[in-house]
């Protein structure tokens, strides 16, 4: 008998569960409030919000209606693009391309695909803005790295500015990912500051345990009044944990991309900028190499 009653709570439970996904885009609170952060980091001292997630919401059948025509519409699309083939191009297409524009900056709504965030968020001092170029060619990342650290007895490190696009969704609130399988290089026009980037290449694997990690790699613009083309392949790219270089490397899971990103912290207090015309991918027949770094097995001597 309470094999039989546990078995219906589950049941019951994994039906809450289901329901609350399909209905999660009719549910979510109806004004734009972009999160700041992808994480659920929370400042040593404070205290956990406590405020139920049901009192966020603001029900209206007219929107709602609204809301659903837009994913109905989302999943008509999804459907007519995997009849067609992949990323919605013929098959042909798709083996003869040599290039692909992933993000282009030509107006403000452009610049609502990303994230921007930076260490004020811990209790740090470092500030970061985003906003279209001159002419609306291209973005600008811009700001002041600040490396003290905050008085909370905890925090060590800081001093960092990033800005993270958005990783896509599918309909119904459905997580979706990028497959840049087809390619080997990432491709990027850009003017800096002479400081440092890091780009981040942020993955959802097949494996759990992996769930934290992804994968960087150092990009140095020269600095000056004339625009850089940056080519970075893939198999540049080194494996980070939770900010350590790990000793297992392996390739670029490239059919699992959630998003990808660019971190400012080279421990160098001042004014920073980062222009951005677009980012794509290439297809180098010329880079053979598969991957950069010595791949071996602890347990093996």
């Amino acid at each position: 008998m309470s094999l039989t009653v546990a078995l219906l709570n589950g049941a019951a439970s994994c039906g809450r569960c289901c329901r609350h996904r399909i209905l999660h885009p009719l549910l979510e609170p109806l004004e734009d409030s972009t999160p700041k952060l992808y994480s659920s980091y929370r400042r040593p001292g404070s205290q956990p919000e406590k405020k139920p997630s049901w009192q966020n919401m603001d029900f209206s059948l007219k929107k709602s209606i609204d809301v659903l025509k837009t994913q109905l519409s989302m999943l008509k699309k999804e459907t007519e693009d995997h009849l067609v083939g992949p990323g919605g191009h013929s098959f042909k297409q798709y083996l003869l391309e040599q290039t692909r524009v992933l993000w282009e900056f030509r107006s403000p709504e452009d610049l609502k695909k990303w994230v921007i965030s930076s260490d004020i968020e811990i209790g740090g001092k470092s500030e970061v803005y985003l906003k279209m170029c001159r002419n609306n060619q291209g973005a600008l990342l811009y700001g002041t790295l600040n490396t003290e650290v905050p008085r909370d007895g905890e925090t060590k490190y800081s001093g960092y500015c990033s800005m993270r696009a958005k990783p896509p969704m599918g309909s119904f609130a459905r997580k979706k990912y990028y497959d840049w399988s087809n390619f080997n290089s990432l491709y990027l026009r850009v003017r800096g500051d002479g400081r440092p980037w890091m780009v981040n290449i942020y993955t959802d694997p097949y494996f759990s345990h992996q769930k934290d990690d992804l994968y960087c790699y150092f990009m140095f613009p020269r600095g000056g009044p004339y625009w850089e083309e940056i080519k970075i392949p893939f198999s540049k790219f080194f494996l980070s944990s939770r900010g350590r270089v790990q000793d297992n490397q392996h390739p670029i899971w490239l059919d699992k991309i959630s998003t990808l990103g660019f971190t400012i912290g080279d421990k160098v207090d001042g004014p920073f900028q980062l222009e951005i015309d677009f980012i794509g991918l290439l297809n180098d027949r010329a880079h053979t190499e598969e991957f950069a770094y010595e791949m071996y097995d602890k347990g093996q001597v």
